[in-house]
């Protein structure tokens, strides 16, 4: 391992405690907001010295007492992502770790929102590292928020208190993209430079941000793997209303009678009840994610998303994606709209038989495969090297096309054009959509 030394960062903030390695600085766990449980949060602006050289909590989620092991896909996902990392959950946990060049002036900013389906993931996971990004100039931070129950129950007693109800999470977010915005130039990054990046989930709130014109002028582009377009009805933010009764049983089950009760709850209990619910419910998912709640989502998503902020958009999936044809469908229906560039991985995963699984591309992107236990070989270097640069140059200029690398096309004038990235080569080419619907259907969600 790299040995780090520790660094002293005086702003008009505060003073933050760092680690300097060889290529780049790291602050992690920097404090962005303090929320009270079921209340939203508040910027933080102010520091005294801050101790910036490890990890800070993550949300308290059911991993914590319900890893869930036994099942091959939640096993499947731990090993990929999470093996050999000790996570400390604590609900204080709106925290950011930002990665820097040496000597950083004026860098452009990615800021980066894990997935986790709005019920789990952590800042701290494997691969989100801003390493090989810092080498090619690039400041990356990446945001903790509210998941499952902290971050989207909802209660008329939330929406009588500030006149809207649920997004905890969401609403986290966009302060995390406002703390950014406010401070990330006392750490040599452009505020007015910042690309808005998530995975799944991530990638998903991306979409819901963009629908908030609030929101308008605070980033620059957005970049969203395997998240991007319009999903079907089923699947889209339903009222805060409609939740309640979701809720309310959750606390019924929790042996709780009023919001205040569920305030001052611990979080084992919490979350065993969250735990029961899933198990007797299938709707768990439906009920733990955004709502319209007349603000962030003001209305429903199919009749904001034709007018969505207008930023350049770099969208990507995978041949076994989630839902992998309609992930690609709706990605390229989305960046046909917006001109944006669009990269089909239809590279196989080595070691096993789980193809280009959901979240098979992060690795790549940042460029760490090398701490994952697959065999990767060199064309998979070669791949991982490539979406380096075309996401460096897009952090840069909007445009990812780079000298020396295959050329990418965007969409233009109604007509999707797609890069493929196989085992054999990176070129202009086609969503194979045969392959994607064979892929759901026999390999379905990835297993251990």
């Amino acid at each position: 391992m790299e040995e780090k030394k520790q660094i002293i960062l005086k702003t008009a903030s505060g003073t933050f405690k760092g680690n300097q390695n060889a290529d780049s600085c790291e602050f992690l766990g920097i404090p962005y907001a303090r929320a009270e449980r079921f209340r939203y949060a508040e910027l933080i602006d102010s520091y005294e010295e801050t101790d910036c050289t490890d990890y800070g909590s993550s949300c308290p989620q059911y991993r914590m007492y319900f890893p869930q092991l036994n099942n091959p896909e939640r096993l499947f996902y731990h090993k990929e992502f999470r093996e050999g990392i000790t996570f400390h959950y604590d609900e204080d946990c709106l925290n950011l770790n930002i990665f820097t060049p040496l000597n950083p002036h004026n860098c452009p900013v990615a800021l980066f929102l894990h997935g986790g389906g709005f019920n789990s993931g952590s800042n701290e996971e494997e691969p989100f590292r801003g390493y090989e990004l810092a080498k090619r100039g690039i400041i990356t931070v990446f945001a903790n928020y509210r998941v499952g129950v902290f971050g989207y129950l909802t209660h008329e007693e939330i929406q009588k208190e500030y006149g809207r109800d649920g997004n905890f999470g969401l609403d986290d977010q966009r302060t995390a993209l406002l703390w950014v915005r406010k401070h990330i130039r006392e750490f040599g990054g452009d505020p007015d430079n910042i690309t808005l990046c998530g995975q799944s989930a991530g990638a998903i709130a991306i979409q819901y941000l963009l629908l908030d014109h609030r929101n308008e002028g605070l980033f620059r582009r957005v970049f969203m793997m395997s998240g991007a377009g319009l999903f079907p009805k089923f699947a889209l933010p339903r009222t805060a209303e409609k939740t309640r009764e979701y809720w309310l049983e959750l606390m019924e089950t929790a042996g709780v009678k009023s919001l205040d009760e569920l305030r001052t709850l611990d979080v084992k209990t919490l979350l065993t009840a969250a735990q029961t619910m899933k198990e007797k419910r299938s709707d768990t998912l439906y009920n733990t994610m955004p709502v319209i709640d007349g603000l962030m989502i003001e209305k429903p998503v199919d009749q904001l998303i034709r007018n969505s902020i207008d930023v350049p958009c770099m969208i990507g999936f995978t041949n076994n994606d989630m839902y992998a044809p309609l992930m690609a469908k709706i990605g390229c229906d989305y960046a046909k709209r917006h001109n944006g560039w669009v990269y089909y991985f239809d590279k196989d995963a080595p070691g096993d038989a789980n193809a280009a699984f959901h979240s098979t591309d992060l690795r790549y992107v940042f460029g760490r495969l090398h701490t994952s236990w697959r065999p990767y070989d060199s064309r998979d270097e070669q791949i991982s090297q490539e979406l380096l640069d075309y996401f460096a140059s897009f952090a840069k200029t909007g445009n990812p096309g780079t000298k020396g690398r295959p050329g990418w096309q965007n969409c233009q004038d109604g007509f999707v054009n797609v890069l493929r990235i196989t085992a054999e080569k990176t070129a202009m080419g086609s969503v194979d959509y045969k392959k994607l619907l064979k892929n759901m259907i026999q390999k379905g969600n990835p297993k251990a």
